[in-house]
């Protein structure tokens, strides 16, 4: 039986409909992207390996979604590969900052499960199942990533690809760039994260209207509601995650570490709680060898020069 829709894809748009991006990543939907079925024809490593490419420079590792056809809507081998390569750079010491984007004029159109593992008769469970171990899984590689992840969002981002998104550390976005919490348009919870990464970024009520209503966000008016870092021309969005990514990348990574984790945990926590693993923090900080670093350089009045250790 061919899995449930997942509430973070986005079906086939409608041509006359200027807020639906164009791609087509419905599992069940009839007309599917030819894209994918050329794909089908070829190794299945080599054609991961080509959907979500990878490169590593000045300790900024890229990971770039490449289904500009699909406006990358996200397949089941590219999320688990996803997860891998975010995990991985959380284990790499040469790994110090990742950036997350896109190729085409989509950065992310959702969720596409036509290449999910084959499924038998659904029953009570599956889909919370299903989303437990895949959309959730995801953004939880974000945000656990021990390495700071930039995104920067060239195109339209519906549905998890909004989420995708807005789970990394900083954002930017080119001009061109559309928010759209598509769920609603179809009788669907937002998943993916959704509904516990607005209400923390930009509070209950605008959470509220752009999951109760759907419509599509300007990157411009993204940034007014505090969704978005900064907005940049699009022919500018790869110079300026290069610029930002390796700023990261020649900080203190282990301090970075630390500080994502503390500000992301202090959305939940008490006060007490907070300042509690504020001070651990800070106690493990003080063993690293780049903390060591920036005392000395400071007491010797010189630049730091940290190494990520």
């Amino acid at each position: 039986m061919t899995p449930s829709p997942s509430p973070g894809s986005v079906p086939p748009a409608a041509p006359d409909d200027p807020d639906e991006p164009a791609a087509r990543a419905d599992p069940v939907a009839v007309d599917a992207v030819d894209a994918v079925d050329a794909v089908d024809a070829v190794d299945a490593v080599d054609a991961v390996d080509s959907l979500v490419l990878h490169a590593t420079d000045n300790g900024v590792s890229w990971l770039t979604l490449n289904r500009p056809d699909a406006m990358n809507a996200v397949t089941w081998d590219q999320r688990e590969r996803l997860i891998g390569r975010l995990a991985d750079a959380s284990a790499d010491p040469g790994i110090r900052a990742v950036v997350l984007t896109a190729t085409g004029k989509g950065f992310c159109a959702g969720a596409d499960l036509r290449g999910a593992p084959p499924a038998g008769e659904r029953v009570a469970g599956d889909v919370a199942r299903m989303i437990r171990g895949g959309a959730q899984r995801l953004i939880t590689a974000v945000l656990d990533c021990e390495k700071p992840v930039i995104a920067a969002v060239n195109g339209t981002a519906a549905g998890l690809g909004a989420h995708l998104a807005l789970a990394c550390d900083l954002v930017l976005a080119a001009e061109s760039a559309r928010f759209i919490e598509v769920f609603v348009r179809r009788g669907l919870v937002p998943d993916g994260g959704g509904a516990y990464l607005l209400p923390r970024l930009i509070g209950p009520q605008r959470a509220k209207e752009l999951l109760f209503f759907g419509d599509a966000l300007s990157a411009a008016e993204a940034e007014r509601l505090g969704l978005v870092n900064r907005v940049v021309p699009d022919g500018e969005l790869a110079k300026t995650a290069r610029e930002w990514a390796e700023r990261l990348a020649a900080g203190p990574t282990r301090a970075l570490a630390l500080t994502k984790q503390l500000v992301n945990a202090s959305l939940d926590a008490d006060r007490s709680t907070a300042f509690a693993a504020e001070a651990t923090a800070q106690e493990i900080n003080m063993t690293t060898a780049d903390a060591q670093e920036g005392v000395a350089s400071f007491v010797a009045r010189r630049r730091p020069t940290f190494r990520g250790r």
